[in-house]
């Protein structure tokens, strides 16, 4: 626990605004920083709490000896000039996760989800699973809810579910699982860690503490998976593995058939992926199986996660928000049979649009958007492809509305980061949504 320290929070949002109020009580001197305006409301609340807001583009002239501690909002990136000074100074930096897990006040299992692809659709299946067998289990991380906000509501023997992203785990130090699950790993966010192999590095540390009475669920199918988790001292599970499988028909664990493909309403193989865990994870637990198949018979998916949004004049429009790296963008892209109408584009993070190349045979056309939007249509024209450059999706959607023909699929799945124009990504879908359910039907 944190008291009696002069602490700089680094980024408000979420993240920033829980781990604030969770400090507020421990007689810290606390003063949190950011870019841009934020919730008066909630400014308001954290005065009230003797906190201070500080709206600056150059938080680290405020950072100096007399800190104690520096926390970090996942979302800044970790060579920022103020992270570089703490460094200097010899100030710790954590994150939120970090210093809430500090918190946690009863014996309780801790489940980790991370991975580059399907982390979201995997923890969020495993919750609905742990709900439909009536185990007390609580929701947060990377998924929504920041631990600060429900660390003082758990409960002896609680499960804490997180999905944890690697912009959270490079600033892991004592933060510990019982059960850590890595999805996948593939080439991403590599402008936030510098390479690959940093990435990698920072995503093994969802196995940090772990002695062989701890377990790990592992993408026996994914190389870098299995090479990065060779030397752990984790208990070990392997989905896609020989025994962990699907076909076309059948999900078999431990090579028995649990469920018919056709009573599962998740399409597409990643989908099928993140089920394998969630029945890992119901083997483990000791959970009935009949809970998984339950869930699974009425679950549709995560929302800006390849969510159906709406069908307008016989066009289907589909909001992946979600997708901020070209990889996920490759996931929708293969889920649909032909004549998608593609919507590209957000922060500039040096991301490579060629991986899309060899899925690019059902786009019909391209609206490259936001701060990337140049690179993209050089992108575009390579591949002799239709295609129109907006600053804005708004606009984006205006010359969708002009181009789209009955049986057109409209897919926004922008392979970038939303931060060019948005808080969050779930703002960039919310206004895709918005205007499709506003788009007349004739």
């Amino acid at each position: 626990m944190i008291e009696n320290k002069k602490v700089l929070i680094l980024g408000m949002a979420r993240s920033g605004y829980e781990v604030a109020k969770l400090l507020s009580k421990g007689n810290n001197s606390i003063y949190i920083t950011d870019m841009k305006d934020q919730d008066k409301n909630q400014i308001e609340e954290l005065k009230e709490l003797g906190i201070e807001f500080i709206k600056t583009n150059e938080p680290e002239n405020i950072l100096d000896t007399s800190f104690d501690i520096l926390i970090k909002n996942p979302a800044v990136f970790p060579f920022h000039p103020c992270i570089k000074k703490a460094r200097e100074l010899n100030i710790p930096v954590v994150n939120e996760m970090e210093v809430a897990y500090h918190y946690i006040k009863h014996p309780i299992k801790i489940i980790g989800v991370t991975g580059s692809n399907g982390k979201t659709t995997t923890t969020s299946l495993i919750f609905e699973v742990l709900k439909k067998a009536g185990i007390s289990v609580k929701l947060g991380g990377n998924i929504g809810t920041p631990l600060s906000k429900i660390v003082n509501d758990l409960q002896e023997n609680d499960i804490l579910l997180l999905e944890i992203s690697d912009h959270q785990l490079i600033d892991m130090n004592d933060f510990k699982t019982d059960i850590s699950i890595l999805t996948n790993l593939c080439p991403t966010h590599l402008d936030y860690h510098g390479s690959y192999e940093n990435y990698k590095s920072v995503k093994k540390k969802i196995f940090n503490h772990h002695t062989s009475e701890d377990l790990a669920i592992i993408n026996a199918s994914n190389y870098d998976s299995m090479e990065l988790t060779k030397d752990i001292e984790s208990t070990k599970y392997y989905f896609n593995n020989e025994a962990n499988y699907y076909t076309e028909e059948k999900i078999y664990v431990d090579n028995t058939p649990v469920i018919d493909t056709e009573d599962i309403i998740l399409k597409g193989n990643h989908n099928y992926e993140n089920i394998l865990v969630t029945y890992l994870i119901a083997k483990i637990l000791k959970i009935d199986f009949k809970y998984v198949k339950e869930v699974l018979k009425e679950f549709k998916g995560v929302e800006h996660r390849l969510e159906y949004v709406n069908t307008k004049n016989g066009v289907s429009y589909y909001n992946d928000s979600k997708s901020t790296n070209p990889v996920s963008t490759i996931t929708a892209l293969k889920s649909f049979d032909d004549n998608i109408h593609l919507i590209l584009g957000g922060m500039e993070r040096s991301q490579d649009f060629n991986d899309l190349t060899p899925y690019l045979s059902k786009v019909k056309c391209i609206y490259a958007i936001g701060e990337v939007r140049g690179r993209i249509m050089d992108f575009a024209k390579k591949e002799k492809i239709e295609s129109y450059e907006f600053a804005t999706l708004k606009e984006a959607m205006e010359k969708v509305k002009e181009n789209v023909k009955k049986g057109d699929i409209v897919l926004l799945s922008p392979a970038s980061a939303s931060w060019d124009q948005y808080l969050k990504f779930e703002d960039r879908g919310d206004e895709f949504k918005s205007i499709v359910n506003n788009l007349e039907s004739v």
